[in-house]
C-alpha cells in the first residue's frame, strides 16, 4: 500500500486536467478497463488491481492511514529526506529543472522540495484526476512562479507524458514506497520505462520499503483503528460505481499478513458469508471464507534494488537508510552519467 501503484485515482484512464493543470494524454479505453476488472473479479482466483482504490474516498483515506502511528513509511520517508536532503541533492544536482511527482497524491511531498530543488516545471502524474486537479489549483495559488500540469494517468501499466512536459534535466520523484506494488519484475520494466523518458541529463529520486520483523510490518496494514481496512472495503465502492456490480460492503472483512517467501503484504477482502455478487450480464458466488486479492507490497533489501536499478539501466549515485534500517531512499542516473 503505498500512494499509488503507484497512484491516487477516481478513474483508471488518462485524462486532461481542469485550471492551471494543463493537458494530459488522450483517453484510453475505459470499457477495457472494466473488461479487465469484471474477468479479475470472475477469476477463480479473484483480484481487484489496486489501481481501483483511489476514488475520491480512497485517496482521502489513504492520506489518513499516512498518519497513523502504525503506518511507518511516510514518517520515516520523511525524516530521511530531513536528515540527508543535502547529500540527496548533491548526488544528482538537478536543481531549476522539471519536477515529476509521480503518484503526487496531495502533492505535498513534492511541495516540501520546491525551496530546495525550485523546479521551473512541476508535473503531477496519477490516477486520480479528480483529486489531483483540486491539490494543483490550490499548490499553484502558493507557487505562482513554477509552472504546473497534471497528468490523470494509470502509470502502473505504462508510463507516459504529454509533449508539454519540457524534456531537459527531469527529475522522477517517486516517494512512499510504491515501487512495492510492483512485482519484482513488473518493478524493473517500470523503471525502464521511467529511464527512457529520463534523457541522458535526469534522476530518479526513490523511496523502498525494506525487509522487517512480521510484527512491524502487519500492523502497519492492519491498523487496530479499521482506517486501512474502510481504505480496502471502499475499492467495493469504488468498483460498484464504475462497473454497476452489487457488492455490499457487510459481506466483507479486511485481511492483511506478511508472507516471507516472497517477501511481501498481501491485502485482501474475505467473503464473510455465502454471496452473489451481480454485474450487468454476469456475476459471480463466493463461499464464506473466499477471498478476492487487492494488492501486494514488496519489501526489498538494498543490494536487491541496486540491481533492479542496475538491469532497468540505472546506476545508483547513493543510498541511505534511516537507523533503524526499516526504509530506504535511493537517488539513481543513466548508465554513464554522474
Amino acid at each position: 500500500m503505498a500512494n499509488g501503484a503507484g497512484a491516487i485515482c477516481s478513474r483508471p484512464v488518462t485524462e486532461p486536467l481542469s485550471g492551471p493543470t494543463g493537458t494530459a494524454n488522450p483517453p484510453t479505453s475505459a470499457a477495457r478497463d472494466i473488461a479487465r476488472l469484471l474477468a479479475g473479479i470472475a477469476a477463480p482466483t479473484a483480484a481487484i488491481p489496486p489501481k481501483w482504490f483511489y476514488d475520491d474516498l480512497g485517496s482521502r483515506l489513504f492520506a489518513a492511514i499516512t498518519a497513523l502511528p502504525e503506518y511507518y513509511p511516510t514518517r520515516t520517508e520523511a525524516e530521511l529526506l530531513r536528515a540527508h536532503l543535502p547529500a540527496i541533492t548533491a548526488a544528482a544536482p538537478v536543481v531549476g529543472g522539471t519536477l515529476v511527482d509521480l503518484g503526487a497524491g496531495d502533492c505535498g511531498k513534492a511541495a516540501a522540495l520546491f525551496p530546495h530543488l525550485q523546479p521551473r516545471d512541476y508535473v503531477a502524474v496519477d490516477i486520480s484526476a479528480e483529486f489531483l486537479a483540486g491539490c494543483l489549483q490550490r499548490l499553484q495559488r502558493l507557487h505562482p512562479q513554477i509552472a504546473m500540469q497534471g497528468v490523470g494517468t494509470d502509470f502502473s501499466e505504462r508510463l507516459e507524458l504529454p509533449p508539454s512536459v519540457p524534456t531537459g534535466r527531469r527529475t522522477f520523484f517517486y516517494p512512499g514506497s510504491s515501487i512495492g506494488n510492483f512485482t519484482p519484475a513488473d518493478a524493473v520494466a517500470f523503471l525502464a520505462s521511467v529511464r527512457t523518458h529520463m534523457g541522458d541529463d535526469g534522476a530518479l529520486w526513490i523511496g523502498v520499503d525494506l525487509q522487517k520483523p512480521r510484527t512491524v510490518l502487519e500492523p502497519a496494514y492492519d491498523d487496530p483503528l479499521g482506517v486501512t481496512a474502510a481504505f480496502n472495503k471502499n475499492v467495493l465502492t469504488h468498483v460498484n460505481r464504475a462497473a454497476g456490480t452489487d457488492f455490499a460492503l457487510a459481506d466483507w472483512r479486511h485481511v492483511a499478513f506478511y508472507d516471507s517467501g516472497p517477501g511481501r503484504i498481501e491485502m485482501h477482502l474475505e467473503a464473510v458469508r455465502e454471496v452473489r455478487v451481480r454485474w450487468p450480464g454476469g456475476g459471480r458466488s463466493f463461499a464464506r471464507g473466499e477471498r478476492i486479492h487487492t494488492e501486494n507490497s514488496y519489501k526489498h533489501t538494498i543490494p536487491g534494488f541496486r540491481e533492479m536499478l542496475q538491469r532497468a539501466g540505472l546506476r545508483t549515485a547513493g543510498h541511505w537508510t534511516d537507523p533503524k534500517g526499516w526504509f530506504a531512499f535511493f537517488v539513481a542516473t543513466p548508465d554513464g552519467t554522474a
